[in-house]
């Protein structure tokens, strides 16, 4: 990849995505400005702001999915040179309101992620169908698996889309918005399972309104006006100043029974 030099190829290897000099516009207006970082491997990073800084622009531009200028590599790879096969098996995407088709089942749905790991036209391998139960297994959706994702609530339909992700087995997740839907029972659920991902050695990477639960990510990317403010720790208090900062200090950074949670400031 141009830009990026052989020396710093082993620094990599601990890095899941890397980005530099990333522009991006939305029709003629540039939304993201000059975006460099590095996600690190087998971690949870959240990306946190308020409306309209880029997050989920980011997000597409690193998932490839959006045209950009500047570079970015998945996995120590450039993302523009991977086949689009390859990159689908070692990258999996959940986008703000996901469709798909209302009379397909949810167990289908979910089948639909492991088309990356499928020759053309082939039927489902045990593999496949062992993948897609326990992607459903683990957003609860296994019981009603043969309902059709047009009969579901939009709280079912969320999870059966989730599992869709989950079952494409990748090393490297991106979700915007993923607990859309979720009442706080299956938030809390998401948080355990993007906990079991990591203890895999896989990479998440979330776009949240949830500050409080974003707080439970290994690290905070915060942004503003398209640009990256802070990158680090959650429980550094240098990441907790710039997250009350980006938000105006209109909350506030409390640990509460052990755990760091954003608090309106009144």
């Amino acid at each position: 990849m141009p830009g990026i030099a052989a020396s710093d190829v082993s620094a990599m290897n601990s890095v899941a995505i890397c980005a530099r000099s990333i522009t991006a516009s939305l029709g003629n207006v540039e939304v993201l400005h000059d975006i460099s970082l590095a996600l690190p491997r087998a971690r949870w990073t959240s990306i946190v702001g308020p409306n309209g800084a880029g997050k989920s622009t980011l997000l597409k531009v690193l998932a490839g999915l959006l045209a950009h200028s500047g570079e970015v590599a998945l996995l120590g790879r450039p993302l523009n040179t991977l086949r689009a096969r390859l990159r689908a098996q070692q990258l999996s995407w959940l986008g703000q309101s996901e469709s798909s088709a209302d009379d397909l089942t949810a167990y289908d749905v979910a089948m639909l992620g492991r088309l990356p790991h499928q020759a053309w036209l082939a039927a489902a391998s045990a593999a496949d169908h062992g993948a897609v139960e326990r992607a459903l297994r683990a957003t609860q959706a296994w019981d009603w698996r043969g309902r059709a994702l047009g009969q579901l609530s939009g709280g079912e339909r969320q999870r059966v889309l989730l599992a869709r992700a989950l079952a494409v087995e990748a090393q490297v997740l991106l979700m915007d918005e993923p607990l859309a839907n979720l009442d706080p029972p299956h938030q809390a659920d998401w948080l355990a399972m993007v906990g079991e991902l990591v203890r895999q050695g896989r990479t998440v990477v979330s776009v949240l309104h949830e500050i409080s639960m974003a707080l439970h990510a290994d690290e905070l990317v915060i942004m503003t006006g398209g640009r990256i403010t802070h990158q680090g720790p959650c429980s550094d208090a240098a990441t907790q100043r710039a997250l009350e900062e980006v938000f105006d200090h209109r909350i506030a950074v409390h640990q509460l029974a052990g755990q760091w949670v954003a608090l309106p400031r009144l």
